[in-house]
């Protein structure tokens, strides 16, 4: 199943949350895909292009050990940009409700020891943070498209199950 900006940004609105955005592989792909949509403002605050590794650490916070032991394309990693993003993106000092992450290798070469398509989504709402991995086939464009359907599937099913 793949959800459509439009219904996630519905979602949202809905539970009256607000969304920040951290991204790697997807280069802003994702953002991009929600700001397309009329009304995209209500709800989404931001988002970060965190494509080098050292600005996952000094911007969203990521553990320096962490991205220097595991790299960039790692589950912890991913929920600590979807936290992170949440307080870059404070306003007025209230951090952003939901906070999503993508992390991974478009390709064309492996990176960090991580195979071509190795892709990690965090999500952090409320207390609550998770990450999914997914191994995507294809060229450097299909799998960034693949990891913004996949982004906004899991935020959909995950927000969608949260008691409001």
């Amino acid at each position: 199943m793949s959800a459509a900006p439009a219904e996630f940004l519905d979602l949202l609105r809905a539970r009256g949350l607000t969304l920040g955005i951290a991204e790697s592989l997807t280069g802003g792909a994702l953002s991009a895909a929600l700001v397309a949509v009329p009304g995209a403002s209500d709800v989404l605050r931001g988002a970060v292009v965190a494509y080098a590794t050292p600005v996952k650490h000094s911007l969203l916070g990521v553990d320096e050990r962490l991205l220097a032991e595991n790299g960039a394309v790692d589950p912890e990693v991913a929920r600590q940009m979807a936290r992170g993003v949440r307080s870059a993106l404070s306003v007025a000092g209230s951090p952003a409700d939901v906070g999503i992450s993508t992390t991974g290798v478009a390709g064309p070469a492996p990176q960090d020891g991580k195979p071509v398509g190795t892709v990690h989504i965090g999500i952090s709402w409320g207390d609550a943070v998770t990450s999914r991995a997914f191994r995507f086939d294809g060229d450097r464009s299909e799998i960034r498209a693949a990891t913004v359907r996949a982004a906004l599937s899991l935020a959909v099913e995950l927000i969608s199950v949260t008691a409001e």
